[in-house]
């Protein structure tokens, strides 16, 4: 489910061309999300825009600072692509009402292809040879964003309450406490039950967009699914804990 960069070191820089490609790229994909935008909430919207070319701008500097292959490659492409999709989320956020009816159809749509294009990425980096630490980094950020902000749309929606910040957040308050605990930060293990799980959550999340999807249905899918991600972390912070 996520791809890794090339394992040239980090400090060899890419030149322009990936840049380029980058920024071309996004200027096209920021159309697309004005477009879509404008075509659900019936009128010009702007977040989501912000939203993607915020993260595409941080996405360009790392590149520049980080990658050494010499172009993109369609697996980075396809990240970025699910980061655009993932900033529409933006619009049912700031628009809740947005979530029944067709629009509530349309982003549970858009939110199911953003998680079956995860399932992408991976082959397209290793047919390409450029797996590494770069591109499964991005397509790990990209997960992390998406289901952060999924969580968002599922609470603003009704759908469950303020608790299922959680489902989506886990990871970012797991990286906020390994600065008081560096011992947290230390690498893992690759672990199939942590990708299955992530996939999972994300999946939790996506199905309680479906406008059938109510409470307390809904709150059911989410308890169960942040069970199970409060197990998998539970199983981490164990095994980092072991060896402090």
């Amino acid at each position: 489910m996520s791809h890794a960069p090339q394992s040239v070191p980090a400090t060899h820089p890419s030149g322009l061309r990936p840049i380029a490609k980058h920024v071309l790229l996004s200027a096209a994909l920021t159309v697309v999300v004005l477009a879509v935008s404008w075509v659900l909430a019936g009128r010009i919207f702007w977040l989501p825009v912000l939203g993607f070319v915020l993260g595409s701008g941080a996405v360009a500097v790392l590149l520049w600072r980080h990658w050494s292959g010499s172009h993109l490659g369609a697996a980075n492409a396809l990240t970025l692509m699910r980061l655009a999709l993932a900033a529409l989320m933006l619009l049912p956020i700031a628009r809740p009402d947005l979530t029944q009816g067709a629009t509530g159809w349309a982003i549970f749509a858009l939110a199911l292809m953003t998680l079956a294009l995860d399932g992408l990425d991976g082959p397209l980096a290793r047919r390409s040879g450029l797996a590494g630490p770069w591109g499964a980094r991005f397509d790990m950020e990209v997960d992390a964003v998406f289901g952060l902000l999924l969580a968002l749309v599922v609470w603003r929606s009704g759908a469950a309450g303020v608790w299922v910040l959680l489902l989506g957040g886990m990871r970012y308050l797991f990286v906020l406490a390994s600065f008081a605990l560096p011992w947290l930060a230390q690498p893992l293990p690759q672990r199939f039950r942590r990708k299955l799980v992530c996939v999972l959550q994300i999946g939790a999340l996506v199905v309680m967009l479906a406008p059938l999807v109510t409470p307390p249905l809904s709150q059911w899918i989410a308890l169960v699914a942040l069970g199970l991600l409060t197990w998998s972390f539970a199983l981490d912070v164990i095994w980092l804990a072991r060896r402090k």
